[in-house]
């Protein structure tokens, strides 16, 4: 499955369980998740790699930068589970 099948998948099954997804194309920070998931004041970004995929160290420094903001940061691998960065 592609990184992009299983982004499809992730983002079905968080609108079907009630969140806002946005799905970011272009920012002001390369390096930055690939989508953004709302849920009344639960707010989410999402890294979506295949199983043997691996973060680059942007990625790495973007996801701590959010995480040193107290922002929900996950890693998906599946779409049918989420691994904690």
């Amino acid at each position: 499955m592609t990184e992009q099948q299983i982004q499809s998948k992730i983002i079905k099954k968080l609108e079907q369980d009630g969140y806002y997804v946005l799905k970011l194309i272009k920012t002001n920070k390369n390096g930055i998740p690939d989508l953004l998931a709302v849920k009344g004041d639960c707010c989410q970004f999402i890294e979506v790699k295949r199983p043997e995929g691996k973060l680059s160290e942007l990625q790495k420094v973007r996801i701590e930068e959010l995480k040193s903001r107290n922002i929900n940061c996950k890693i998906w691998q599946n779409y049918e589970c989420d691994f904690e960065y």
